[in-house]
Order: C-alpha cells, then structure tokens, then sequence
C-alpha cells in the first residue's frame, strides 16, 4: 500500500507522520487490494476547539473508500477515520465475496 500524507497551511512532525503510518497499517489487514491511501491534514477555524479535520481515501479495487473527521487533535481524527475505514473495507470485501 502507498501512503501519502499532505498537510495543508502547516508542516506535519515526523511523529505525526509516524503515528498516521501506524494507524494506517491496519488496513491492508482487513482488505487485501488497496493500492493508494491519500491522508490530508487541516486546520478549520483556528479560534475553536474541534479544528483538526483529517480526511483519508483509500483506493480499492473496484472503487474507493473515504472517511472525514474533525476532533481536538489530529491524532484522534486519524484514529477516527481509521476505525470507520475498517468498517467501510469489511462491507466492500463483504460485498466482493458474494459477487
């Protein structure tokens, strides 16, 4: 799986990178052709509390998934998307087996 990683008006550390690359290993678990996987990073209103937005989608064979998070920290929007990644590519490969 190829993972990219954007940050928009700021620079992503290289722990936040690491933890993204983590949580994004579980996917290729549950479903077995993913080819890409985009994560983009954003800050929404930045006078508010619950402005980090991470957006992932993740190309499978036969489509692409995509899940759309806003949370007090990246980390927990990230975890957010996964968690709903891994629900959407189980139904995709559901779907695919009964084909």
């Amino acid at each position: 799986m190829e993972l990219k990683i954007q940050a928009l008006h700021f620079t992503a550390t290289e722990q936040l990178q690491s933890f993204i690359e983590k949580k994004c290993a579980k996917l290729p678990k549950v479903h077995d052709s993913i080819g890409t996987a985009e994560v983009i990073l954003e800050v929404v209103k930045p006078e508010t509390s619950m402005n980090k937005q991470a957006r992932i989608s993740v190309t499978v064979q036969g489509g692409e998934v995509y899940a759309e998070k806003t949370c007090d920290t990246f980390e927990q929007a990230v975890d957010d998307c996964v968690e709903a990644l891994l629900r959407q590519l189980k139904k995709n490969k559901e779907k695919q087996r009964e084909k």
